[in-house]
């Protein structure tokens, strides 16, 4: 993960005076709403989903409110068979969703045509974070029934992982804070639609320690380098 954030540092800062040396477009808006799903360096295939408002500020800044719901997880995660057949995520003790507010800036570095051509936007945005710890369950042979994951001993015994809705029954809150940086390449063939993709990266803090897993260190503060592909529209 370190190596991917570098280089994802490295292009952000060689991409953004490139940008900014770029001549504007003759489109011009104050409304937009984006909505995606993000893949990042602490998720799955698929990360999470997001969604952002924008208004304008003036010709080059937009201020922005985002929400974000991500499943975080810890890199020593792997999936396991089972006995039976089944799969589960050895040692892994909680679920951590996070759910994200976003308050911030969008700077246009390179406006767009109105049918043509690539957007370029910077943005930096804070808010802040629910953490839902949710309990990672398991069906154990030895009961047949979906229980909390705590003793990795008892590996022989399970079956398969539990439904995730047994670990949201009995969840608890923890709250957080979080602050993102990043690029945005916004395209689209008519002027009132947008797609793009935003490449960025995102520190998140908690008060005390989130145990994801059983065997490994766990941490409060978590870093990842992100990619979310968006599609809206403005006006």
């Amino acid at each position: 993960m370190k190596k991917q954030t570098a280089l994802l540092v490295l292009f952000l800062f060689y991409l953004s005076p490139m940008a900014i040396g770029q001549s504007d477009g003759n489109y011009d808006y104050t409304k937009e709403f984006t909505w995606g799903i993000n893949k990042n360096t602490n998720g799955g295939l698929i990360g999470g989903a997001v969604m952002k408002f924008s208004r304008a500020l003036n010709d080059q800044q937009f201020r922005t409110i985002g929400f974000e719901i991500i499943n975080v997880k810890h890199p020593k995660e792997l999936k396991r068979p089972s006995h039976t057949g089944g799969q589960f995520q050895y040692g892994k003790s909680n679920h951590l969703f996070a759910l994200r507010g976003q308050y911030g800036r969008d700077f246009i570095l390179f406006k767009k045509a109105p049918q043509s051509g690539v957007q370029i936007n910077a943005s930096i945005t804070a808010g802040p974070t629910l953490g839902i710890v949710a309990p990672y369950y398991v069906v154990l042979g030895s009961t047949g029934k979906a229980e909390p994951y705590t003793d990795p001993s008892t590996i022989d015994q399970i079956q398969g992982s539990g439904s995730i809705l047994d670990g949201l029954s009995s969840a608890s809150i923890l709250p957080g804070l979080n602050a993102k940086t990043s690029i945005s390449f916004e395209m689209g063939a008519f002027k009132s639609n947008v797609t793009g993709f935003e490449l960025g990266l995102l520190m998140e803090a908690y008060p005390k320690e989130v145990e994801l897993m059983l065997d490994h260190d766990n941490r409060a503060v978590y870093f990842s380098a992100f990619i979310t592909l968006f599609y809206g529209n403005r006006k």
